[in-house]
Order: structure tokens, then C-alpha cells, then sequence
């Protein structure tokens, strides 16, 4: 079926700013009340697509949600007109009126757990939006990222979406960014390697090792309720901790701390809990050689591994069977991080031949690298020519995101300006013609009614 990994990048959101929302997120506590350039996030994020488009892999997009989210607003409480709502809000909860104007969907790594059809046993390609309950201001976008995957991935031929999973922290599930599927290449079957922070049931796990910090966002009994949904068996998938240390230190998803592609699994010392055993299941249970490319803590510290998102690289399989390492632009700022790419992974005895730096300063700032910003689907040749909208980037449509990006996103935005009554009215309008753009329909709660 000429099976092919396609990223779907999120496009960055007109409230793009800077709030501090993410405890546990070091970048977005940093740089917290920094006035923010909306239009230059989206141009960064836009430019990075064009860029692996033009190098021949396969480029998708995923629209931002409705923000600010009045409607969670008048839920909690907030009366009025929109102006009146925004104004009570300002004055009365301003962290609620920065939550309900975030632009976090721009990650859409967290949008969903993704099993391709080759590993399912109907043989469709599975989705389960992820709950995101561990922070209100993404727990506030599951409803319309279901309702974006559905109106993308429509064919129930092709297809099959799962519920989200319920908002407890007992499941608290955080999408693909604590999920790698490994595999010989992307057209043969795979092993899935999901990732947990604490587990929430069960004998013992009230005295299982549990960072002290920062909370762990994924439990085990998340990532086992979406491998059931989507029908993996054990023999296809590989549960494993993530360090309590690690999580302390600002790694809030596996993402930030390993990336895997095809058999190559890089990761740093301090991923896992147990390195040993989560590497002797995975080899067990691949059908082809895994390929370790481990980086020890001496080369680069966890707190290097955090500031530089290394990690939060995508890896990206070339014909010739080589691999492209994609790295955000503060790789090149820490001298421990540039020489290990340089000795360590360009060097080394493994597939990656090539680094590509990449700017997303704008994303960075807010904790996001270039691995947060995309959902990797593999479809099969038919899969992708059933795919609704217009989301499968080429030159046309970056042209016209590109135009509308510079039509309606401000150039600067601080966050007193997200009680701005305007913003909504430029948002909504943004939003609109965006569904035109893509012909995805209506997915957007003002669309809805």
C-alpha cells in the first residue's frame, strides 16, 4: 500500500502568548509574561513544514482550536457580552483568562494516540484524542480536536476514532508524546513503546517511585487503556517508566527526553527507569534489530537535555535508508548538546547521516521543539487518498496559509491584551476562513452554534 509517515504539523494560534501555564514545563515557567509575535510563531511553524515538504516527506496540517474559549468562561460563571465576560474575567481570574485564550494545540503531539492500520486488527487506523486533564487550559481541547480528526480522517472504511479517555487523574493521558511506534520501516508492522510517569491502580503503587517536583503527567493505566481500544496486543507493545528524576528536572514527556524512528530509538541515559529491561522487551518483541543510540548523562546533563530539546528532534527516514535529525536552533547554543550531535550522533554507528537545525524560537519559548508540533500518522496509499479537506501541505496551500497568517495574526501580543474584545472578533474571523482554506467544514464551536 505504499505506506508513508505523514507529520501533521499544528498551526500556531492568533493568541499565541506567553502565560506560564505548564508546571513542570521549564520554558514556559521561564519566559512567562514575555510579549509574544503570534504572526512570526505561526510564519516559524509554516516555514518548518515548507522546508521538509521541499525535502520530500510528507506534510500535513492540523488547525488551532477556538480561542479565547468563551464558552468555558460563561461555564464558570462569567456573564454578559463577550466584552463583559472578557472584562470580568480579566479583572476577577486572570490566569483563567489566560488558560482559555492558550494556543497549546499548536503541540499536536498531545493531540492523540495514533496506531496505523498495518498493527490494528480491523485494519484501520486508530485515534484516540488525548484528555489532557492535567492542566486546564488543554483539558479544554479534546472536544474540538475529535471533532478535527473526524472531519479529517472521515472514511469509516479507513478509519476508526475512539472516545477520549475519562478526565481522572487515574487516566491521565497526554497523546502521542508519551508514545513511539518502532518498527523495521514504516510499511511493516510495529512495536508500540509507551511511556508513563506514575501508575494510578494496583498493588504497589502507592510506593512506586514518583518524581517529587514536578507531577507526571501520563499514567500506566491510560497508556493500557489506549493500546485496548486500538486492539495491540502484548506482543506489540512495551510499557515503560519514565525516570521520576527526569520529571523533576523538566521532562514532562517522554518526548523531551527520547525519539524513536523505524528500529533507532534515541534516547538519554535518564529516560527510563529501568534502561535495561524496557531495551531487552523491545528487542524481544521487534521483528527487526533495534538500534539503541543512547546518550550518556556525563555528554549532556538533564539540564542541557531540557534548555536544548534535543530530544524533542524528529527523525525522519530518508529512501536511502538513512535518517534526518531535524533539531531546533538552541541545539546549536549548548556546547555539550552541539558536540554530542556532531561526535556522538553524526559519528556514531547508526542511520542518522544528517542534522537540520530549524528556528521555532516562538514555540521554544512556550516549551515546545519541533517534535511537540507534529502528529505522526502513517497511512497506506489508499488512506491518504481518503483523507477529506485540503490538509496535505503543498505549494498552493502554503501560499495561501502563509497570506493568511499575515492577513489576520498580530505582530505582538503580552497578556494583558488577551482581555482585548477585538482579538475575539479577529480570531473568529482567522478561524472561519481557515475552514474554507482546508474545506474541513465546521469544527469550531462558533461554527456549531
Amino acid at each position: 500500500m505504499n505506506y508513508r509517515e505523514v507529520n501533521f504539523d499544528g498551526l500556531v494560534g492568533p493568541t499565541h502568548n506567553y502565560s506560564g501555564l505548564a508546571l513542570g514545563n521549564v520554558a514556559s515557567m521561564t519566559h512567562e509574561g514575555l510579549v509574544a509575535n503570534p504572526r512570526e510563531a505561526a510564519l516559524q511553524g509554516l516555514a518548518k513544514m515548507k522546508s521538509l515538504m521541499d525535502a520530500g516527506y510528507a506534510q500535513g496540517v492540523l488547525p488551532p482550536q477556538q480561542r479565547p474559549d468563551l464558552g468555558a468562561l460563561r461555564s464558570l460563571g462569567f456573564t454578559g457580552s463577550d466584552t463583559e465576560v472578557l472584562a470580568r474575567a480579566a479583572g476577577e481570574a486572570p490566569q483563567i483568562l489566560r488558560a482559555v485564550c492558550s494556543a497549546s494545540s499548536m503541540w499536536t503531539a498531545n493531540a492523540a494516540t495514533v496506531t496505523p492500520s498495518l498493527d490494528a486488527p480491523d485494519g484501520r487506523v486508530h485515534f484516540t484524542p488525548a484528555n489532557l486533564q492535567s492542566s486546564f487550559h488543554r483539558f479544554l481541547e479534546p472536544a474540538t480536536t475529535a471533532r478535527v480528526l473526524a472531519a479529517i480522517f472521515r472514511s469509516d472504511a479507513h478509519f476508526a476514532h475512539h472516545p477520549v479517555l475519562p478526565a481522572s487523574p487515574a487516566f491521565s493521558d497526554e497523546g502521542a508524546a508519551n508514545h513511539t511506534r518502532l518498527c523495521g520501516g514504516h510499511g511493516e508492522p510495529g512495536v508500540h513503546l509507551f511511556v508513563y510517569g506514575r501508575e494510578a491502580f494496583g498493588w504497589g503503587a502507592e510506593e512506586s517511585v514518583a518524581p517529587k517536583r514536578f507531577p507526571a503527567r501520563q499514567t500506566l493505566e491510560a497508556s493500557q487503556a489506549v493500546a485496548r481500544q486500538h486492539g495491540l496486543g502484548e506482543s506489540q507493545t512495551v510499557f515503560a517508566q519514565q525516570h521520576p528524576d527526569a520529571i523533576d528536572a523538566g521532562v514532562f514527556h517522554n518526548d523531551v527526553i527520547a525519539v524513536g524512528n523505524g528500529p533507532v530509538l534515541l534516547y538519554h541515559e535518564m529516560a527510563f527507569l529501568d534502561e535495561r529491561a524496557t531495551l531487552d522487551e523491545l528487542r524481544a518483541k521487534l521483528a527487526t534489530p533495534l538500534i539503541p543510540v543512547r546518550v550518556p548523562l556525563e555528554a549532556v546533563s538533564l539540564e542541557d537535555a531540557v534548555a536544548s530539546y534535543l530530544f524533542n528532534s524528529q527523525l525522519l527516514s530518508n529512501p536511502d535508508g538513512s535518517m534526518t535529525l531535524v533539531v531546533p536552533g538552541e541545539c546549536q547554543e549548548r556546547e555539550s548538546v552541539w558536540r554530542t550531535i556532531q561526535d556522538h550522533l553524526l559519528a556514531g554507528n547508526n542511520p542518522i547521516a544528517e542534522v537540520v537545525v530549524k528556528d521555532v524560537k516562538q514555540s521554544m519559548r512556550n516549551g515546545g521543539g519541533p517534535a511537540c508540533l507534529r502528529l505522526r500518522v502513517v497511512l497506506g496509499e489508499a488512506e491518504r487518498a481518503a483523507l477529506s479537506g485540503r490538509v496535505l501541505l503543498d505549494e498552493a496551500l502554503h501560499g495561501e496559509l502563509t497570506a493568511w497568517v499575515e492577513r489576520h495574526y498580530r505582530d505582538r501580543l503580552a497578556p494583558e491584551d488577551l482581555a482585548d474584545p477585538q482579538l475575539v472578533v479577529e480570531t473568529l474571523a482567522a478561524l472561519d476562513e481557515l475552514t474554507r482554506i482546508l474545506a474541513i467544514g465546521s469544527v469550531y464551536p462558533f461554527q456549531l452554534g
